[in-house]
């Protein structure tokens, strides 16, 4: 295995916690957690250094029914609360977050491990989302006329009413986007939000969360609890009034299936084995800088990242040479400024599967051709950005999401085989077609089946789009975020349709047979004018 990867100096330890980081901002978090005064306690550890980073109260099932209790008679009111109004507060809490950049890319890289780079890319994310959200929710959620059954006797509107309280569970990899992003449009939609972050990402959570209530929302409008899902779960489904879910497949299946026992709505964003297709016009050079871009943010543990590279057999040598010396020269470690390239892992757990799926791999044959190793020197979870050929289905890796920075690269001799490789898999989030060609870049991504295609570009262009609808198909999820698909998930249509003078049936001067007659007529001119 090679380890030909640039380095910073660190000791094992890692660096300090930031000044910004300090036991009053810690306590002044800790303390928005929904839970007793007297509850039990959990603490969080640093992934750069292994060290403990903050101490959270863990809330119980009873403190998850007061939070909804709180949410849902705060509720009523934010639900009244003109669109203007919510609007300006999203807009001061856009300007917090850009404001306090520091502080949030802080929290970020000392509860997730990641870059300050990848932190960053957060930030730029969130204040996309609330902008966008806060400009155009008038347009999704007001009053819209629609044509009635009889034309001008028919006065038919379409009007959007908030679900109610919303349960927001976010996962830990991208702890500030993930955690804002859902719950800023349910909020602007007028519900209220009691929100379980993981544990182990919390404290960005919460920041998030503090902010919007310095934005002015009413505090108990946006809650949030802490637990295992084990424990919090039952009351955390059983209470919504609809699911926002970003995480595993596995955890995913189980919460639809709550949420259809309840017969009420869900929204789930899941795994991912995301492809990437080189086609034989694609710019080399490019193309492997956009691969490393695809393959290795946030060291990996990014839902829509590639962990499948496919490349015209008619480049591939100059391809693998291009993408392996870009991956060779990453810069991997610890540091809260912008000199590293690729950061910790976040769990031991995730470690652990990154060791076990390229081990598993190389020694059923697989070729390292960059990277393949923890390093332990570096920090407690580090893993270098790791580059295989070889890889067979009998392998874990072969078509189980890793989430960690692994890549496999394959070679294709057509098209038509490149799109067969790409949609041999359960999953369906993100992929990526790369070709000097756009018009035939877009047409190979229409043939993929994942809810994101980029093409000359890795995941950033779709998620960035934020007017346009992200989601995954088959094992990657239901539902779909951002765009107008993001903002009324969280709403319940409502007809009103107001007849007037005359409807459907006969007045009593016309006999029921002449009447039918009368409509079917009418019905065959509607059709020949071109009437919808």
């Amino acid at each position: 295995m090679t380890t030909e990867h640039a380095t910073r100096p660190t000791t094992p330890r890692g660096p300090a916690l930031p000044a910004s980081i300090t036991p009053a901002l810690l306590r002044r978090l800790t303390a928005r957690v929904s839970a007793a005064p007297d509850a039990a306690r959990v603490t969080t550890s640093a992934p750069y250094t292994g060290l403990a980073l903050a101490d959270f109260p863990v809330s119980t099932p009873e403190d998850v029914e007061v939070a909804f209790a709180r949410a849902r008679a705060a509720q009523k009111t934010w639900a009244a609360t003109p669109l203007s109004e919510r609007k300006r507060i999203l807009l001061r809490y856009h300007d917090l977050v850009l404001a306090r950049r520091d502080e949030a890319l802080d929290l970020m890289q000392a509860e997730n491990g990641k870059t300050r780079r990848d932190a960053f890319l957060e930030v730029v994310d969130i204040g996309i989302v609330s902008r966008h959200y806060a400009r155009n929710a008038a347009k999704h959620l007001s009053p819209k006329r629609r044509r009635g059954a009889i034309p001008l006797l028919t006065h038919t509107t379409e009007l959007r009413h908030p679900k109610g309280v919303v349960t927001v569970i976010s996962p830990w990899n991208y702890p500030l986007s993930m955690a804002a992003s859902d719950t800023i449009a349910a909020l602007m939609a007028g519900n209220a939000v009691v929100q379980k972050p993981d544990t182990q990402t919390a404290l960005t959570a919460l920041w998030s969360m503090d902010l919007m209530h310095e934005a002015g929302l009413p505090r108990d409008v946006w809650q949030m609890v802490i637990g295992r899902g084990s424990s919090i779960g039952t009351p955390l489904m059983d209470n919504a009034d609809y699911i926002m879910f970003t995480g595993s497949t596995a955890s995913g299946r189980r919460i639809a299936g709550d949420a259809g026992r309840r017969l009420i709505g869900a929204s789930l964003e899941l795994g991912g084995k995301n492809p990437m297709i080189v086609l034989d016009d694609a710019d080399i050079e490019k193309a492997a800088e956009g691969a490393v871009n695809a393959c290795f943010p946030s060291a990996g543990q990014l839902c829509v990242s590639v962990e499948r590279l496919y490349v015209a057999e008619s480049i591939r040598d100059a391809f693998i040479a291009a993408f392996t010396a870009r991956t060779k020269k990453l810069i991997i470690g610890a540091a809260y400024d912008y000199s590293m390239d690729v950061g910790s892992l976040t769990t031991p757990s995730q470690l652990q599967t990154v060791t076990e799926h390229v081990g598993d791999a190389v020694a059923k044959g697989a070729t390292v051709l960059a990277g393949g190793q923890a390093r332990p020197d570096l920090g407690p979870l580090f893993h270098e950005p790791t580059v295989l050929t070889d890889v067979t289905p009998d392998m874990t890796l072969y078509d189980h999401e890793t989430f960690g920075p692994v890549v496999s690269i394959s070679t294709y001799r057509d098209v038509d085989e490149a799109v067969a490789l790409a949609n041999a898999t359960s999953y369906g989030l993100n992929a990526s077609v790369w070709s000097r060609d756009g018009a035939r870049g877009r047409a190979v991504a229409a043939r993929v089946h994942a809810g994101t295609v980029n093409v000359n570009e890795a995941f950033a262009a779709a998620w960035g789009s934020i007017d346009a609808p992200m989601g995954g198909m088959g094992d990657s999820g239901l539902g779909r975020r951002h765009g107008a698909d993001g903002i009324l998930k969280y709403t319940e249509p409502q007809t009103v349709a107001h007849q007037r003078l005359q409807g459907f049936y006969p007045p009593s001067r016309i006999s029921p047979e002449t009447w039918a007659n009368l409509l079917t007529g009418a019905l065959k001119v509607m059709k020949a004018i071109g009437m919808r």
